[in-house]
């Protein structure tokens, strides 16, 4: 990055985008490294949790098909019982062990990318055995945001739920029910949108500053102000990439043994290559947002300030603190 930083401020979608990828080109050693050691194995897991899950719900519906067809009170329709429900069990453990890994591949990618462009921004000279010494000490404040941001949108999911299922219990399926849960779908959508940019850029706030948790939360909302138009921009092109990217392997699944042998290795390895390669621009991209907000509510930080805190003192993680950050107030 070594645009000035009010320089940063004007820049647009396609500004966020191209200096992602110009960092991402200039730094490609330290980038292939970091998505060998924590996005490969993210995406890897990601799309093996779709295929064994689909795996493992397939034999599911077939021994509970095969149960409607067994005389209740057998041998057989006991065993089936039984059959059944050791694969639910099976499968919520799956489900379980899947998510713990992905949260933390997820936090450690993060910590990793956003680390690495800090130094980047400030001059300072990284190594990834540098980014692998901070990483551990740095995500146990991405997870602490990390569950203030989960129930945040868990609330807002269930409390919109209720707004959205009111029109349809009240006026029902028809054209007027559906009409006014259209309606209302949209704001939702909006606004769903809007708590994950916060979420995102949160999570840059608690690599970089002494904030984290509700503050980083609180912290982000601010900083987003003024800069949502584009950050929605970019996050609403990354989430149609990686919807895409879900939805070609789903379907490469689905029809797996009709498909040729040139498909059925090459699809998923496709999918596979573009999956890591949208996650990796995506933690770029939100953390160039981040430093974009910085410089659009003119908050400079101070490269030499921040290069020291973002050095392993004893061991220590140390953050930027608030008094590193220098707010200079522009009058028109």
């Amino acid at each position: 990055m070594d645009r000035e930083q009010e320089e940063l401020q004007f820049l647009g979608f396609f500004g966020i985008l191209k200096e992602s990828l110009k960092i991402i080109c200039s730094w490609r050693k330290i980038f292939t490294q970091i998505t060998l050691s924590f996005i490969f194995p993210l995406s890897f897991i990601f799309l093996a949790h779709i295929q064994i899950s689909q795996l493992i719900f397939a034999n599911i519906l077939n021994n509970q098909d095969a149960l409607n067809y067994t005389q209740a009170g057998t041998l057989g329709y006991d065993k089936l019982s039984d059959v059944i429900s050791s694969e639910w069990v099976s499968f919520w453990l799956f489900k379980a062990a899947y998510f713990t890994f992905l949260l933390i591949l997820s936090l450690l990618s993060t910590s990793a990318v956003v680390y690495t462009i800090a130094c980047i921004y400030t001059g300072k000279e990284t190594s990834f055995k540098k980014v692998i010494s901070v990483v551990p000490k740095v995500w146990k404040r991405l997870f602490v945001t990390f569950l203030w941001s989960f129930a945040i949108v868990f609330f807002y999911d269930v409390a919109s739920g209720v707004v959205l299922l009111v029109p349809l219990a009240v006026l029902g399926f028809g054209g007027l029910g559906m009409s006014v849960f259209v309606l209302l779908f949209i704001p939702y959508l909006a606004g769903l949108v809007y708590v994950s940019l916060v979420w995102q850029l949160a999570s840059v706030v608690s690599v970089l500053e002494e904030d984290y948790g509700m503050k980083a939360v609180k912290k982000s909302k601010a900083l987003i102000k003024g800069k949502i138009g584009v950050a929605a921009a970019v996050f609403l092109v990354l989430v149609v990439g990686f919807i895409g990217i879900q939805a070609v392997f789903e379907i490469s699944v689905l029809f797996y043994w009709s498909m040729s042998v040139e498909m059925r290795i090459g699809i998923p390895i496709l999918c596979f290559v573009m999956l890591f390669s949208v996650m990796l621009f995506g933690l770029v991209a939100q953390t160039v947002i981040y430093f974009v907000c910085k410089s659009y509510h003119h908050e400079n930080i101070d490269k030499s300030s921040l290069a020291d805190h973002l050095e392993v003192y004893l061991g220590e993680y140390v953050p930027l603190k608030a008094k590193d950050v220098q707010l200079e107030q522009f009058h028109v």
